[in-house]
């Protein structure tokens, strides 16, 4: 369960950046969650604008491939999976979402943790 609702707290702020920086907004959002959530979860969120390039580099002159840099990292296809499943997927209209109320609880739960907490940010044990 705590992994979900870090997963959805990443997906509600991941882009907090985006107006103040937009060249570098995925590692601003990361140096913001990095002090409540696990190690993976703040390198997907610092990766992201990395990794979105594949979808919208090419109007801007960029390289879209620039990702591939970190096939082999561990993390690497949950950083695909958040990009697919909850950034790229949020461009759609359509896109179902709940309104900013649901998501209250969330913040307040995660942001009121103990900065650098050992229990939150280890690692997962390894299957």
């Amino acid at each position: 369960m705590a992994r979900r609702r870090n997963t959805t707290f990443c997906t509600l702020v991941h882009d907090l950046g985006d107006e103040l920086s937009p060249e570098n907004h995925s590692q601003l959002a990361a140096s913001i969650v990095r002090p409540y959530v696990r190690a993976e979860v703040t390198w997907i969120v610092e990766m992201h604008g990395l990794f979105q390039m594949k979808y919208y580099a090419h109007y801007y002159g960029k390289d879209p491939h620039g990702h591939l840099v970190y096939k082999d990292h561990p993390w690497y296809a949950a950083c695909w999976r958040f990009c697919e499943r909850y950034d790229q997927s949020a461009f759609d209209p359509a896109y179902p979402s709940k309104p900013l109320a649901y998501f209250e609880p969330m913040l307040r739960e995660v942001f009121s943790r103990t900065p650098f907490d050992p229990q939150v940010l280890k690692e997962p044990a390894k299957p």
